[in-house]
């Protein structure tokens, strides 16, 4: 994996999950938010939805696999932990978390998907990922700030009735943070990931 770039950027991303799942992770009870989260099911053979990205001029392959989705007592535990310890605390809480899913990402390492979510939109169904950040061997900026980017966050719109236009964004790494307004964003080191040629695979229930 490439170093992490110096400094960071701040992620904005309009509906993304400052209300369903940032927001969330703060005001547990957010109007309308639990009764959209979709409750767990076991699947026989998993949902997949794999992505591209350009980077540098090569094609990077996304993969994330859905075993199951997350229920509303897993986004309390999540809740909790970031109340009381902030963006540390959600990423120590994410890692001893039972995997619902898994990411792999070409050319570099694939990891466990701690928080999977899925509501309906208009076009169909928007499908959000977050997870910590597992630190590469060959992350070579020492700084102690790039250590501090433990969540890898992801989100696809998935589009029924045109499938080419689903879209989808990936924060390879970044925190969790809130400004002295209160206000909730995502701090990333390096570029946010736009993913396109989005194919959902849909699974087969047990």
């Amino acid at each position: 994996m490439r170093p992490l770039a110096k400094g960071s950027r701040r992620a904005r991303k309009p509906g993304f999950s400052i209300l369903l799942l940032a927001g969330a992770l703060m005001l547990v009870a957010a109007p309308g938010f639990s009764s959209d989260l979709k409750p767990e099911s076991i699947q026989a053979k998993p949902e997949s939805i794999q992505a591209t990205y350009s980077q540098a001029g090569s094609m990077v392959s996304v993969t994330l696999v859905i075993y199951n989705y997350s229920t509303p007592s897993d986004l309390q535990v999540l809740s909790l932990a970031f109340q009381e310890g902030q963006d540390r605390g959600l990423a120590t809480a994410l890692s001893k978390t039972k995997a619902v899913g898994h990411c792999s990402i070409s050319g570099t390492l694939s990891y466990d998907v701690s928080f999977i979510q899925m509501v309906l939109i208009p076009t169909g169904r928007r499908i959000t990922f977050i997870t910590s950040r597992p630190h590469p061997f060959d992350e070579t900026d020492p700084a102690p700030a790039s250590q501090t980017f433990d969540l890898a966050i992801g989100q696809f719109d998935l589009n029924d009735a045109d499938p080419a236009k689903s879209t989808g964004f990936f924060y390879p790494a970044s925190k969790l943070v809130i400004n002295p307004q209160g206000v909730f964003h995502y701090d990333l080191a390096g570029n946010p990931w736009s993913l396109v040629n989005v194919l959902d695979t849909l699974g087969t229930p047990a």
